[in-house]
């Protein structure tokens, strides 16, 4: 293939056109989220799914799990976390049975905040698609979206 193959340059288009959803919906959800709530789409996320751990077995996630569901490396995951702990939205303490392990769970004020964002981040995600549903472009990329599934845990 050359750098003016039709596959190529089709592949580049969608992946811009994708980068281009993503970054649009990111933002519309964050202006919100800063507005409405002091919150940023990353600690969003994080409370999020931190908010849906478990004591049962495999219900706490490791650093690298959490870094890897908020889209982050694990040491801005820390800094992310530390922030929202000192805000006394989530707290950090010892596993029980491995004094190696440290969890982090969201506070009562956490899951208070995020109950109150969520619907502001519900429907700044159905305005930034919805908007960029009459972009001929990323119409077929807003479809898509709204026909995914969430993934069926193991």
């Amino acid at each position: 293939m050359t750098a003016t193959d039709p596959a190529l340059t089709a592949l580049s288009q969608g992946w811009c056109a994708l980068s281009l959803l993503h970054g649009r919906i990111e933002a519309h959800i964050e202006r919100a989220l800063q507005t409405g709530h002091d919150l940023s789409v990353r600690e969003y996320s994080l409370l999020d799914v931190l908010s849906r751990q478990h004591d049962g077995d495999g219900g706490h996630l490791q650093m690298k799990q959490v870094a890897d569901a908020v889209v982050l490396s694990q040491s801005a995951t820390t800094r992310l976390v530390t922030r929202l702990e000192d805000r006394g939205l989530l707290e950090r303490y010892l596993c029980p049975t491995d004094r190696r392990g440290i969890y982090t769970n969201v506070t009562p004020a956490g899951l208070q905040l995020l109950d109150e964002a969520r619907p502001t981040n519900d429907t700044a995600l159905r305005e930034a698609l919805d908007d960029a549903a009459a972009n001929p472009d990323l119409a077929p990329l807003v479809r898509a979206v709204e026909t995914l599934k969430a993934p069926v845990p193991a």
